[in-house]
């Protein structure tokens, strides 16, 4: 029997994911043929093409001058004109530059990758590309971050809607995709969804395979699927699978392995299959990336994750809550030391790369260290980055220790300047200790990029400020910062115990059945709109003394593209490039006149108005109710 692992769009496609290789090389180990699919970097390749593109340009420019022709346009079509004008901007030259583009960001010799103002022009083109993309399906946006629509997972009816060819801009390629597989004899097919971004094509391709293959048993797994399917009550799962036979929640290699050989014995597996955690990480193989498309990503040369731990070892934050686990975080499991040095080796010589991304919840410092000491021990010549709490363990001499073990940057979980908001979190460290660790880290020649966020429950204005005048304070020692804004999730300890942090109700929208996502009102609201927005202004001033891209750019934090940077220029790189005041290459607006920015505000503000009507007042969200709201709005031209 082969079985298939597909890891669907859409998210980064510059470097190869860890969940493919990890699941890959386990079934493999078991005597079983695998057949690995990046999906997400292959569509990604077969949507980025001229052709492709100026098909999608001739089309969005004649919905545009139907829409042009109208004297008034109703909300919804106001709507579509913007978003269609706005991607359209650039419809007759992405064509002819996606090609340089691509060639850029693939550039071996790093003489056009590492050049700021032809990197900028790179990422521009394939931003207005997707742009484009996104203009010819609207309502759809899509990037590599985020795939969206109105009413995205509301429903398993909204879904199929979203699944269509004329909403699905993937459709084509899934096609041929199914076409494949049925031609490789596939018996499972298995698609490994990690991030939420990655939900809506996963059903989509599996609608497909359902169809064009249907003797394949299709299952799903992965952090986002589990968190999906957790939140929904449990006698509902196997019909909210959908187009999927069966789905695998919380870790899934002993669970997958069994699966398999239900099948091969002709037995029904269980729609919903709980997975075995793996407790020994010594038992688990090397990450397999042969048949992993290496040369396709978007990258110069191969940035590989590699797992040497699963879980947290604090695993208290109140916020958090993600991966492979029912509430908070999963339980903490390491790799020996030595088996890490064996597989980084191996990893290393098979497929000719040195930078790594450790990719797990958090790595124990002591544990870096030991790593870190072996590294150097063994002369084995490679760079790596992964995350880490600020420990006060972060001396000067253990930080320098890491450095000559390989470690190139570490993304801090900063959370916030404000030593109260701090303690409410339940960090478990002092501010005193993350300036320490921030500042030794960077002495010793790592780049530092601090996660942090504002907005946490009963955060003042003052507290929120002192945030940013922390990342000003440290801003010779921070390589990249990013000041996000608090969500609250299911499974959070903020959720179990919403009046220990100030909040006075939580809840979800209606028929939202999949709960994607949880709002709140705080009993004594600790910021004005005004402090809101004086907030977003100081933010942007901060932000102008570094090279920020959004994610999976150079510029942003823990990507291969940004591990790759600082590797050829040193930690300080995405500061000294704003010292040199580049210009950039990006593409410029030139037709979003004032007269057509005065309606996108005016209509954006509408549409903020109906959707804040709907989550908080009428607390359901839905097309019909969307459409009665919309009901009668006229917008003049």
């Amino acid at each position: 029997m082969t079985v298939a692992l597909i890891y669907p769009p859409s998210c980064d496609p510059t470097a190869p994911y860890i969940s493919l290789p990890a699941l890959s090389a386990y079934i493999k180990s078991c005597g079983i043929a695998v057949l690995t699919v990046d999906a997400n970097v292959e569509a990604y390749e077969w949507l980025l093409q001229a052709d492709r593109l100026m098909d999608l340009g001739k089309r969005v420019h004649q919905r545009l001058g139907r829409l042009e022709r109208k004297k008034t346009r109703t909300h919804v079509e106001q709507l579509a004109y913007l978003r269609i004008l706005e991607g359209t901007e650039h419809a007759g030259e992405i064509p002819q530059t996606i090609h340089s583009a691509l060639i850029v960001l693939r550039d071996k010799s790093g003489r056009l990758f590492f050049d700021p103002e032809q990197y900028q022009a790179a990422v521009s083109t394939v931003e207005k590309a997707l742009e484009l993309v996104s203009a010819a399906y609207t309502p759809l946006s899509l990037d590599f971050k985020a795939y969206r629509s109105p009413f995205s997972l509301l429903s398993l009816e909204e879904i199929q809607q979203d699944a269509r060819a004329d909403r699905n801009p993937f459709n084509a390629y899934f096609q041929t995709l199914a076409e494949r597989l049925n031609a490789a004899g596939i018996k499972v097919a298995g698609l490994s969804v990690v991030f939420p971004s990655q939900i809506q094509p996963a059903y989509a391709l599996a609608m497909i395979l359902r169809r064009q293959v249907p003797q394949v048993h299709i299952t799903v797994g992965g952090p986002a699927m589990t968190q999906l399917l957790l939140r929904v009550e449990p006698e509902l799962r196997p019909k909210l699978l959908g187009p999927f036979h069966s789905a695998v929640l919380f870790e899934g290699e002993l669970a997958l392995r069994g699966l398999i050989e239900s099948i091969e014995k002709g037995q029904r597996p269980d729609p919903i299959i709980t997975g075995t955690p793996i407790h020994d990480m010594a038992d688990l193989p090397l990450p397999d990336y042969t048949g992993m498309p290496l040369k396709r990503y978007f990258s110069p040369r191969p940035v590989l994750s590699y797992d040497p731990t699963r879980g947290c070892y604090w695993g208290k934050c109140a916020f958090c809550h993600y991966g492979l686990c029912k509430t908070g975080t999963a339980p903490y499991r390491e790799r020996p030391v030595a088996q890490m040095l064996e597989h980084l080796h191996s990893l290393k010589e098979t497929f000719n790369c040195r930078t790594f991304y450790f990719s797990q919840d958090s790595m124990s410092p002591k544990t870096a260290l030991n790593l870190a000491r072996g590294i150097k021990a063994a002369g084995l010549d490679i760079r790596w980055g992964t995350d880490m709490r600020p420990e006060p363990l972060l001396g000067p001499e253990i930080c320098r220790e890491l450095a000559a073990g390989g470690a190139m940057s570490m993304a801090l979980g900063v959370e916030t300047g404000s030593e109260r908001v701090l303690d409410l979190i339940n960090k478990g460290v002092k501010l005193r200790d993350v300036k320490a660790a921030i500042r030794h880290l960077s002495a010793a020649g790592i780049a530092v990029e601090a996660m942090c966020f504002f907005g946490f429950p009963t955060e003042t204005y003052p507290e929120a400020l002192a945030t940013l005048q922390f990342i000003e304070e440290l801003k010779q020692d921070i390589a990249l910062f990013i000041c996000g804004q608090f969500e609250l999730c299911h499974g959070s300890r903020i959720a179990a115990n919403p009046r220990d942090y100030g909040l006075a109700e939580i809840w979800g929208v209606e028929p939202d059945v999949f709960k994607t996502a949880l709002f709140f009102t705080a009993r004594n609201p600790a910021k004005t709109q005004r402090e809101e927005g004086e907030l977003d202004q100081a933010l942007a001033k901060l932000s102008r003394n570094w090279w920020f891209h959004t994610y999976p750019w150079a510029g942003s934090l823990s990507t291969a593209h940004t591990l790759l940077w600082y590797e050829n220029s040193g930690k300080d790189v995405f500061r000294q490039i704003m010292k040199r005041r580049v210009v950039s290459k990006g593409m410029k607006r030139t037709r979003i006149t004032t007269q057509h920015q005065d309606l996108a505000q005016a209509a954006w503000e509408k549409e903020y108005e109906i959707w804040n009507r709907m989550i908080f007042a009428d607390r359901s969200v839905s097309r019909k109710l969307y459409q009665q709201l919309v009901r009668g709005i006229q917008w003049k031209v």
